[in-house]
């Protein structure tokens, strides 16, 4: 089994939403998002994907769509950015944010992740971006579904050059596993000089 990736920008990603809307729901329907998916709504964020200057990284093996990672500037996330704007070390019109990354299970270990940060932020260099960051959820470690087998992830994020910034986090809002509705999230925010 082998991962070929492909870079959609702006434009180009308008027929991967489907695909990738699905494969959204699927991956992050698990820990530590716990995603209660909603085909409308993610039509409707990745719509906005396709009128910025965005990155979509797609990971395929061979015809099937297996994982993908997002990126726009920071200024394009009107979510995040009102949010984070006093708060970074730098006017957010020289932030790139890293939206998310995600990859089924069974492709995982294959050096995915490295192509996605790599694609991304040559991207965001290409724009004049200075920074790039992207954000964390925060669980609690007594969390109910918390998996006993459960790894943070922040040894991967620090590995390819990212840290958490001191203090700064944000909230953005999804229904979970067992939530009538949306309920803000805590996150935190990493971030990375390119």
């Amino acid at each position: 089994m082998s991962l070929t990736l492909r870079a959609f920008r702006g434009a180009e990603i308008a027929p991967m939403v489907e695909p990738f809307a699905h494969l959204r729901i699927a991956v992050f329907r698990d820990w530590p998002y716990l995603y209660d998916g909603d085909l409308d709504y993610e039509r409707r964020y990745l719509a906005d994907y396709a009128r910025s200057d965005s990155i979509l990284v797609a990971a395929f093996d061979g015809d099937r769509l297996v994982g993908g990672s997002t990126g726009l500037p920071l200024s394009d996330h009107s979510e995040v950015a009102a949010d984070l704007a006093d708060m970074l070390p730098t006017n957010a019109k020289n932030v790139y944010y890293c939206a998310e990354s995600v990859l089924l299970s069974s492709h995982r270990g294959q050096g995915a992740y490295r192509g996605f940060f790599d694609l991304r932020e040559a991207h965001a260099r290409s724009l004049d971006a200075t920074f790039s960051i992207f954000c964390a959820v925060i669980r609690p470690k007594d969390h109910p579904l918390r998996p006993k087998d459960a790894q943070p992830l922040d040894p991967v994020w620090r590995h390819f050059g990212y840290a958490p910034l001191p203090g700064v986090t944000t909230t953005i809002s999804w229904r979970a596993l067992g939530e009538a509705a949306e309920s803000p999230k805590p996150l935190q925010v990493w971030i990375k000089r390119l």
